[in-house]
């Protein structure tokens, strides 16, 4: 991605403003109710239950259930039915893979309002075909209103990809499918939609295979917090801090780099990844089409700091001011 010298310091405090960060913050009611670690008190034999992360891991004999949940913003499901819809399933599908699994099955609960509810289902029927991840069940209740969407996902893993693994040494990859434009006027890069099912599943069948190879240690699926305030929550659940070098990330020719460092990107992951790792993980997304690179490290301060042009700025300070609230 390509800053020009002087124009960090404003772009860093831009990031930190951005309301899709600052409603991040809405977590700690969670953290505060439920805590970092919970138990099942009828599978006792589960183990723990971490909290904070993309996606439950519930242990079992041959590895892990995982189960998510995300829901649509309504003022995007009011503007853009079609895909809020395909949306619903796509990064359910991402949390599943960002924690090194493999999606298995989805539930929706769709509130019927005013308008919009057939153009959701038939996104979710899009996304479910082209994903080959099937719908078997949900819950649909009419509303006054406006129509209201979430969506939840079962899948399974063998190994885990945590948010809680990086380690200060630890080299940070960003993986991004940039075949793919932004959606009208916002922050929503779509690289899915156009897309061939084969391209799709085997992009998303890196992570898995890097998580059953033991050489991912940590990650995040990019969300709308953007790429530095997902590597934020990353950060805070491993309680360490790093350095960003804005200039490696994978982007689009000539995008502006508010507008992609806060972008939801279809396919966006970052890892942190041993450093003799790197050359292995890179070339397998590469292999699947997707753009990667070593774009800083893990370090054992409480800060990210990014740099670029050969400027550096304070993005955050989590000793001072947390996030989520599901620190280590």
């Amino acid at each position: 991605m390509r800053l020009e010298p002087g124009q960090l310091r404003g772009l860093t405090a831009e990031l930190r403003s951005r309301t899709e960060l600052e409603l991040k913050r809405d977590i700690q009611l969670a953290a505060r109710a439920f805590g970092r670690v919970t138990r099942s008190s009828w599978f006792p034999d589960a183990g723990s239950i971490v909290n904070g992360d993309d996606t439950a891991a519930l242990r079992s004999a041959d590895g892990y259930t995982l189960f998510a949940a995300e829901g649509m913003r309504p003022e995007f499901v009011a503007n853009d039915p079609w895909f809020s819809g395909f949306c619903s399933v796509l990064v359910n599908v991402n949390d599943i893979a960002a924690m090194g699994g493999r999606p298995w099955a989805v539930v929706d609960v769709l509130f019927v309002g005013d308008s919009g509810a057939e153009r959701v289902l038939e996104g979710i029927a899009a996304a479910s075909e082209l994903l080959g991840v099937p719908v078997v069940g949900g819950h649909t209740a009419r509303v006054s209103g406006a129509t209201g969407l979430a969506v939840a996902v079962l899948g399974r893993a063998r190994e885990l990809i945590r948010g809680d693994g990086a380690k200060p040494g630890h080299t940070l990859v960003a993986a991004v499918d940039l075949r793919g434009a932004f959606r009208g006027a916002g922050g929503n890069f779509n690289a899915a939609t156009t897309a061939s099912a084969s391209k799709l599943r085997s992009a998303l069948a890196v992570l898995p295979e890097l998580a059953e190879a033991g050489i991912a240690r940590a990650g995040k699926d990019i969300s709308m917090a953007g790429t530095c305030g997902t590597l934020l929550m990353l950060l805070e659940t491993s309680g360490v801090g790093a350095e960003l070098e804005l200039e490696r990330l994978p982007a689009p020719p000539d995008v502006d780099p508010l507008r992609w460092l806060t972008a939801f990107p279809s396919f966006g992951f970052v890892l942190a990844v041993e450093s003799d790792a790197v050359d292995a993980v890179c070339s397998r997304f590469d292999a699947a089409g997707v753009a990667a690179a070593a774009v800083g490290h893990v370090t054992s301060s409480r800060t990210l700091e990014l740099r670029a042009c050969g400027e550096r700025e304070l993005y955050w300070d989590l000793s001072r001011a947390p996030l989520t609230g599901f620190g280590p």
